[in-house]
Protein backbone atom coordinates (compact mmCIF):
# COMPACT_ATOMS: atom_id res chain seq x y z
CA UNK A 1 0.00 0.00 0.00
CA UNK A 2 1.55 3.71 -1.53
CA UNK A 3 1.34 6.20 1.96
CA UNK A 4 -0.77 9.01 2.28
CA UNK A 5 1.98 11.24 2.08
CA UNK A 6 3.67 9.44 -0.87
CA UNK A 7 2.49 10.91 -4.50
CA UNK A 8 3.46 8.22 -7.46
CA UNK A 9 5.21 9.41 -10.50
CA UNK A 10 3.63 9.43 -13.83
CA UNK A 11 6.90 6.87 -15.83
CA UNK A 12 5.73 8.95 -19.45
CA UNK A 13 3.83 11.98 -20.67
CA UNK A 14 4.59 15.33 -19.73
CA UNK A 15 3.16 15.77 -16.32
CA UNK A 16 5.13 13.55 -13.95
CA UNK A 17 3.49 14.91 -10.34
CA UNK A 18 1.91 18.06 -9.29
CA UNK A 19 1.31 18.50 -5.72
CA UNK A 20 -0.92 21.74 -4.91
CA UNK A 21 -1.66 22.95 -0.61
CA UNK A 22 -5.34 21.68 -1.23
CA UNK A 23 -3.99 18.25 -2.70
CA UNK A 24 -1.65 17.75 0.19
CA UNK A 25 -4.10 19.32 2.80
CA UNK A 26 -2.21 22.37 4.13
CA UNK A 27 -0.96 26.15 3.17
CA UNK A 28 1.80 26.77 1.65
CA UNK A 29 4.09 24.10 -0.27
CA UNK A 30 3.28 23.56 -4.07
CA UNK A 31 5.05 21.52 -5.97
CA UNK A 32 5.26 20.09 -9.68
CA UNK A 33 7.52 18.34 -11.67
CA UNK A 34 6.85 18.02 -16.12
CA UNK A 35 9.12 16.96 -18.74
CA UNK A 36 9.16 19.11 -21.97
CA UNK A 37 10.33 16.84 -25.33
CA UNK A 38 12.52 19.09 -27.70
CA UNK A 39 10.23 21.97 -29.13
CA UNK A 40 7.41 21.60 -26.60
CA UNK A 41 6.40 24.46 -25.17
CA UNK A 42 4.74 25.06 -21.28
CA UNK A 43 3.13 28.37 -20.27
CA UNK A 44 2.90 29.09 -16.51
CA UNK A 45 0.80 31.78 -14.84
CA UNK A 46 2.14 32.39 -11.14
CA UNK A 47 -0.85 33.87 -10.55
CA UNK A 48 -0.70 35.32 -6.70
CA UNK A 49 2.16 32.85 -5.99
CA UNK A 50 5.46 33.10 -6.07
CA UNK A 51 7.76 30.03 -8.24
CA UNK A 52 11.19 29.30 -8.32
CA UNK A 53 11.72 27.60 -11.54
CA UNK A 54 14.71 24.73 -11.48
CA UNK A 55 16.21 23.05 -14.75
CA UNK A 56 16.93 19.81 -13.12
CA UNK A 57 17.97 18.55 -16.70
CA UNK A 58 18.31 19.76 -20.46
CA UNK A 59 18.02 22.95 -22.06
CA UNK A 60 15.67 25.26 -22.25
CA UNK A 61 14.43 28.70 -23.41
CA UNK A 62 12.20 31.00 -20.92
CA UNK A 63 10.68 34.32 -21.06
CA UNK A 64 9.11 36.22 -18.97
CA UNK A 65 7.20 39.85 -19.89
CA UNK A 66 10.51 41.39 -21.57
CA UNK A 67 13.27 39.05 -20.51
CA UNK A 68 14.29 35.79 -22.33
CA UNK A 69 17.03 32.95 -21.17
CA UNK A 70 18.28 31.07 -24.27
CA UNK A 71 19.25 27.42 -24.07
CA UNK A 72 18.98 27.84 -19.93
CA UNK A 73 20.50 24.52 -17.96
CA UNK A 74 23.90 23.20 -16.70
CA UNK A 75 23.60 19.95 -16.97
CA UNK A 76 22.55 16.36 -18.42
CA UNK A 77 21.55 14.78 -15.63
CA UNK A 78 20.56 15.37 -11.85
CA UNK A 79 23.57 13.87 -11.03
CA UNK A 80 25.91 15.70 -12.88
CA UNK A 81 28.35 17.12 -10.49
CA UNK A 82 26.70 21.22 -10.84
CA UNK A 83 24.56 23.49 -9.19
CA UNK A 84 21.27 23.44 -11.91
CA UNK A 85 20.01 26.84 -13.42
CA UNK A 86 17.01 28.10 -12.19
CA UNK A 87 14.84 31.91 -12.33
CA UNK A 88 12.61 32.76 -9.42
CA UNK A 89 9.66 34.31 -10.57
CA UNK A 90 7.24 36.89 -8.31
CA UNK A 91 3.27 36.74 -8.33
CA UNK A 92 1.60 37.95 -11.43
CA UNK A 93 3.79 36.64 -14.22
CA UNK A 94 3.73 34.45 -17.36
CA UNK A 95 6.23 32.15 -17.75
CA UNK A 96 6.69 30.52 -21.47
CA UNK A 97 9.09 27.58 -21.70
CA UNK A 98 10.48 25.97 -24.85
CA UNK A 99 13.00 23.20 -24.43
CA UNK A 100 15.78 22.73 -26.40
CA UNK A 101 16.59 19.56 -25.83
CA UNK A 102 15.22 17.36 -23.29
CA UNK A 103 14.45 18.77 -20.23
CA UNK A 104 12.94 17.95 -16.80
CA UNK A 105 11.48 20.96 -14.49
CA UNK A 106 10.92 21.70 -11.17
CA UNK A 107 8.08 24.24 -10.51
CA UNK A 108 8.25 25.53 -6.63
CA UNK A 109 5.05 27.44 -5.18
CA UNK A 110 4.87 29.45 -2.30
CA UNK A 111 2.44 32.38 -1.03
CA UNK A 112 4.17 35.24 -1.26
CA UNK A 113 3.59 38.69 0.07
CA UNK A 114 2.46 42.74 -0.56
CA UNK A 115 6.57 43.70 -0.88
CA UNK A 116 7.83 44.16 -4.59
CA UNK A 117 10.05 41.24 -6.18
CA UNK A 118 11.68 40.83 -9.39
CA UNK A 119 12.46 38.53 -11.82
CA UNK A 120 15.62 37.16 -11.02
CA UNK A 121 18.05 34.58 -12.75
CA UNK A 122 19.68 32.42 -9.66
CA UNK A 123 22.94 32.36 -10.81
CA UNK A 124 24.94 28.41 -10.37
CA UNK A 125 28.23 30.01 -9.88
CA UNK A 126 26.67 31.88 -6.35
CA UNK A 127 24.52 28.94 -5.08
CA UNK A 128 26.15 27.50 -1.75
CA UNK A 129 27.36 23.83 -2.14
CA UNK A 130 28.90 21.67 0.92
CA UNK A 131 28.91 18.36 2.23
CA UNK A 132 27.18 17.50 5.64
CA UNK A 133 27.77 14.19 8.01
CA UNK A 134 30.24 12.07 7.79
CA UNK A 135 30.79 8.49 6.93
CA UNK A 136 27.78 6.83 5.68
CA UNK A 137 26.05 9.85 6.73
CA UNK A 138 27.44 11.86 3.83
CA UNK A 139 25.56 13.84 1.64
CA UNK A 140 26.32 16.81 -0.93
CA UNK A 141 23.87 19.86 -0.71
CA UNK A 142 22.82 22.59 -2.77
CA UNK A 143 21.17 25.68 -1.22
CA UNK A 144 18.93 26.79 -4.53
CA UNK A 145 17.21 29.45 -2.96
CA UNK A 146 18.20 29.77 0.78
CA UNK A 147 16.41 30.98 3.90
CA UNK A 148 19.07 33.61 3.96
CA UNK A 149 18.48 35.19 0.62
CA UNK A 150 16.26 37.91 0.60
CA UNK A 151 15.34 36.94 -3.39
CA UNK A 152 11.28 34.99 -1.70
CA UNK A 153 8.70 35.76 0.74
CA UNK A 154 8.41 32.46 1.84
CA UNK A 155 9.95 30.18 -0.52
CA UNK A 156 12.95 27.54 -0.04
CA UNK A 157 14.75 25.57 -2.40
CA UNK A 158 17.53 23.16 -2.07
CA UNK A 159 18.88 19.73 -3.57
CA UNK A 160 20.63 16.76 -1.78
CA UNK A 161 22.75 13.84 -3.35
CA UNK A 162 22.90 10.92 -1.19
CA UNK A 163 25.34 8.21 -2.33
CA UNK A 164 24.46 4.76 -2.12
CA UNK A 165 24.50 2.71 1.50
CA UNK A 166 23.81 6.59 3.25
CA UNK A 167 21.36 8.25 5.23
CA UNK A 168 20.15 11.55 4.42
CA UNK A 169 18.12 14.20 6.49
CA UNK A 170 19.71 12.51 9.47
CA UNK A 171 19.43 12.10 12.30
CA UNK A 172 15.64 12.48 11.77
CA UNK A 173 14.90 16.23 12.67
CA UNK A 174 11.96 18.12 12.76
CA UNK A 175 10.34 21.21 11.74
CA UNK A 176 6.86 21.52 12.70
CA UNK A 177 6.40 24.29 15.39
CA UNK A 178 6.83 28.16 15.26
CA UNK A 179 8.55 28.95 18.10
CA UNK A 180 11.82 30.83 17.19
CA UNK A 181 14.53 30.77 17.54
CA UNK A 182 14.04 26.89 18.99
CA UNK A 183 12.09 25.88 15.79
CA UNK A 184 10.37 26.64 12.83
CA UNK A 185 7.09 25.78 11.03
CA UNK A 186 8.02 24.81 7.26
CA UNK A 187 5.95 21.93 5.06
CA UNK A 188 8.00 20.04 3.12
CA UNK A 189 8.22 18.24 -0.40
CA UNK A 190 11.09 15.76 -1.34
CA UNK A 191 11.05 15.01 -4.94
CA UNK A 192 13.06 11.70 -5.54
CA UNK A 193 15.31 10.48 -8.10
CA UNK A 194 17.23 7.08 -8.19
CA UNK A 195 20.60 5.97 -10.38
CA UNK A 196 20.43 3.93 -11.90
CA UNK A 197 16.78 4.67 -11.97
CA UNK A 198 14.99 1.33 -11.32
CA UNK A 199 16.45 1.60 -7.66
CA UNK A 200 14.44 2.68 -4.74
CA UNK A 201 14.92 4.72 -1.41
CA UNK A 202 13.01 4.61 2.03
CA UNK A 203 12.02 7.36 3.99
CA UNK A 204 10.51 7.73 7.56
CA UNK A 205 8.40 10.37 8.24
CA UNK A 206 6.99 10.20 12.13
CA UNK A 207 6.10 12.83 14.91
CA UNK A 208 7.23 12.42 18.67
CA UNK A 209 3.36 10.77 19.47
CA UNK A 210 3.49 8.79 17.27
CA UNK A 211 0.54 10.41 15.22
CA UNK A 212 2.38 10.13 11.84
CA UNK A 213 4.39 7.22 11.41
CA UNK A 214 4.63 6.19 8.08
CA UNK A 215 7.27 4.14 5.80
CA UNK A 216 7.59 5.13 1.91
CA UNK A 217 9.30 2.85 -0.25
CA UNK A 218 10.05 5.89 -2.65
CA UNK A 219 10.69 5.22 -6.24
CA UNK A 220 12.24 7.49 -9.29
CA UNK A 221 10.53 10.72 -9.55
CA UNK A 222 8.27 9.89 -6.45
CA UNK A 223 7.22 12.75 -3.83
CA UNK A 224 7.35 12.14 -0.63
CA UNK A 225 4.98 15.28 1.70
CA UNK A 226 6.17 16.17 5.07
CA UNK A 227 3.21 17.95 7.06
CA UNK A 228 4.91 18.09 10.24
CA UNK A 229 7.10 15.34 11.58
CA UNK A 230 11.11 13.81 11.64
CA UNK A 231 11.73 12.85 7.99
CA UNK A 232 15.14 10.51 7.61
CA UNK A 233 16.24 9.28 4.12
CA UNK A 234 18.00 6.24 3.54
CA UNK A 235 19.67 4.88 -0.16
CA UNK A 236 20.27 1.25 -0.38
CA UNK A 237 23.28 0.22 -1.49
CA UNK A 238 24.19 0.44 -5.23
CA UNK A 239 21.65 3.82 -5.85
CA UNK A 240 22.40 6.63 -5.83
CA UNK A 241 19.85 9.30 -4.21
CA UNK A 242 18.97 12.68 -5.31
CA UNK A 243 16.07 15.20 -4.08
CA UNK A 244 14.98 18.19 -4.34
CA UNK A 245 13.01 19.97 -1.27
CA UNK A 246 10.72 22.42 -1.05
CA UNK A 247 9.92 24.05 1.87
CA UNK A 248 7.85 27.25 2.68
CA UNK A 249 5.59 28.39 5.99
CA UNK A 250 4.81 31.04 7.77
CA UNK A 251 7.87 32.28 7.97
CA UNK A 252 10.62 32.12 5.74
CA UNK A 253 13.56 30.90 8.07
CA UNK A 254 14.96 27.12 8.64
CA UNK A 255 15.39 26.31 11.95
CA UNK A 256 15.20 22.31 13.15
CA UNK A 257 15.09 20.31 15.89
CA UNK A 258 16.75 16.64 16.17
CA UNK A 259 15.26 14.07 17.68
CA UNK A 260 16.23 13.97 21.06
CA UNK A 261 16.35 9.91 20.97
CA UNK A 262 18.95 9.95 17.84
CA UNK A 263 20.83 13.16 18.80
CA UNK A 264 23.27 11.04 20.58
CA UNK A 265 25.43 10.13 17.49
CA UNK A 266 25.91 13.81 17.27
CA UNK A 267 28.19 13.90 20.56
CA UNK A 268 29.71 10.24 19.23
CA UNK A 269 28.33 8.17 22.50
CA UNK A 270 25.48 6.53 22.90
CA UNK A 271 23.57 7.16 25.99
Amino acid sequence: MVSRLQVKAARTGREIVNVTPQSAGWKHVGFRAIRLETGESEHIDTGARELCLVVLSGRVDVSIGTQTWSALGTRDSVFDDCAPAAIYVPPNHVVTLRAVRDCELGLCTAPCDALPRAVRLLDPAQMKRSVRGKGSNTRHVCDILPHDDPTAAHLLVVEVLTPAGHSSSYPPHKHDAETPPLETLLEETYYHRLNPPQGFAFQRIYTDDRDIDEACAVEDHDVVMVPRGYHPVVAPHGYDLYYLNVMAGPNRLWVFRNDPAHEWMLKGKNP
